[in-house]
């Protein structure tokens, strides 16, 4: 007898067009050193489009900050979800991104009947849902997931690089640059730190 789980992973991989909602689910943070990773899923309207929707990684800050405020007042429904630096710690890095994205579906208004996740893995949820590899640069919803969830997640490092000026988090955003491990090795680590990440886990030791 086949687990429940072992049978949504299965579903998971079957393809067809479903009537319904659909959700973009996509995420930010999983590389940095420091900060929680974010999830954001997305209902677009399709009689209220958005011009310019891209993978967030190609656009400027200051293109992403409007996106974002046009996705949350175009949108039919969206939602964004973190997992924290210690589920990080606990869980692995992999397993955390999962959980803020199951977050962030489970936190949308509505339901969908199908969503669209971008990269090669799902998390486990109870309606339909299919990986797309690159899906942030070709599926509309996924690039205004992933817009919101750089958006959010960047603001977080600019919140933090007030607490913790002497890291920089504004500037490299929590990833490790030259700058970032400088600073690793002067300060030691932070509460925000990932503890399990190698180059923090050097100067903890």
């Amino acid at each position: 007898m086949r687990s429940r789980k072992f049978l949504q992973a299965e579903q998971a991989t079957l393809m067809w067009d479903t009537p319904g909602l659909i959700a973009g689910v996509d995420e930010a943070g999983r590389g940095p050193l420091a900060g929680p990773v974010v999830a954001a899923a997305v209902i677009l309207d399709e009689l209220n489009p958005i011009a310019g929707l891209a993978d967030s990684k190609k656009l400027t800050a200051a293109r992403r900050e409007k996106l974002y405020d046009e996705i949350r007042a175009k949108a039919l429904c969206c939602s964004i979800a973190e997992a924290s630096v210690e589920e990080i710690d606990t869980l692995n890095i992999l397993q955390a991104t999962l959980l803020a994205m199951r977050r962030a579906v489970e936190g949308l208004r509505l339901k969908p009947a199908k969503v669209l996740v971008d990269g090669n893995r799902l998390p486990v949820l109870d309606v339909l849902a299919e990986a797309i590899v690159k899906g942030d640069a070709t599926v509309p919803a996924i690039s205004a997931a992933s817009i919101l969830a750089k958006v959010h997640r960047d603001r977080w490092c600019a919140e933090y690089d007030r607490e913790f000026p002497q890291y920089g988090f504004a500037a490299h955003k929590g990833y490790g640059t030259a700058e970032h491990l400088a600073a690793l090795r002067a300060h030691g680590a932070c509460p925000q730190h990932r503890k399990t990440f190698a180059p923090v886990t050097e100067v903890l030791r």
